[in-house]
């Protein structure tokens, strides 16, 4: 199918790809404009850009697609259908309409539920036990569009949002070949709006552990904030950033060190306690919790979060 493909992070980059060797005609690839990243701040293309033009190829970059000129370019691409994966803006109804077949969107959850911009996280957060790719086609809502296919992927208990991210990057983009390969004859199915959730955006000031939760729920929160925002607490005013963590016994009040392990701290929490075991001090590198320990000891009692 000739295949106008838009997208900007590495989830869409390797459904670009799977496309691509697919043997796809992609008439076109939207991304998002080039941002400033890394200590320099210099211009950095999308992943989708640079898997673009490691292709060979067209690449475009607006920053809306409501103006004529960006859906004059779209619809010169003459294309049968449109692929969407964390895109990153809206697509207005003139352009949803463009495409023979309509919008195809990669959603990296078991539609209704965690509509929205944080899917992998939002499911982390709630302690589900299964996610999954959802291939829906776009309308004007929020990821409301009716849907085509799902594929479950389960959760592990070690699971990161670095990691879930990798594991459904590669079957949203064996799914969606697979959904080309087959369409437009895929009867697509609508939404329960009323099993709806809301996956938000996150943000960091969310990211700050707090500790009158359970450690269950804390160590969650820990691996949903892998790698961005990222979790983190107040040490003597100070941020730290916790990078691994696990449950573990203990009881005191929430915040308190119990004790300073070999390779954790242990910290109590509403119910329970963490283990922290791999933690970023401000202005450091990451490290395990025996290095931060030999350069500061820190006594029984200490309270994190202040």
């Amino acid at each position: 199918m000739r295949v106008i493909f838009a997208g900007t992070p590495p989830f869409a980059a390797a459904a670009l790809n799977a496309l691509v060797d697919a043997g796809h005609d992609i008439a076109l690839v939207l991304t998002q404009p080039d941002r400033p990243a890394g200590r320099g701040m210099k211009l950095t293309p999308s992943a989708v850009k640079q898997a673009a033009l490691a292709r060979g190829l067209p690449v475009y970059q607006p920053a809306s697609l409501k103006t004529p000129e960006a859906q004059a370019e779209l619809r010169e691409a003459d294309a049968d259908v449109m692929v969407v994966a964390a895109y990153g803006l809206i697509l207005p109804q003139a352009v949803l309409d463009l495409p023979r077949f309509g919008c195809l969107n990669i959603h990296a959850s078991l539609l209704p539920r965690w509509r929205g911009a944080a899917p992998i996280q939002r499911a982390i957060l709630a302690g589900d036990v299964e996610t999954g790719i959802t291939i829906m086609q776009m309308d004007a809502g929020l990821d409301t569009g009716a849907m085509l296919s799902k594929t479950v992927v389960p959760i592990h208990a070690s699971d990161t949002a670095a990691s879930l991210h990798d594991v459904l990057a590669a079957a949203g983009a064996s799914a969606i070949v697979e959904a080309l390969a087959n369409y437009p004859m895929l009867a697509p199915v609508a939404q329960d709006d009323a099993q709806a959730t809301y996956a938000a955006k996150l943000s960091k000031d969310e990211a700050q552990l707090d500790w009158n939760q359970s450690a269950d729920a804390l160590v969650r929160a820990v691996r949903a904030y892998n790698p961005v925002p990222g979790a983190w607490t107040l040490l003597d005013g100070a941020p730290l950033k916790v990078w691994a963590a696990q449950t573990c016994a203990g009881a005191g009040a929430p915040g308190e060190m119990l004790r300073a392990e070999a390779d954790q701290l242990v910290v109590a929490c509403g119910e329970g306690a963490l283990a922290l075991q791999e933690i970023q001090p401000a202005g450091s590198k990451r490290m395990n919790a025996g290095a931060f320990l030999a350069g500061r000891p820190l006594p029984p009692g200490t309270r994190l979060g202040h």
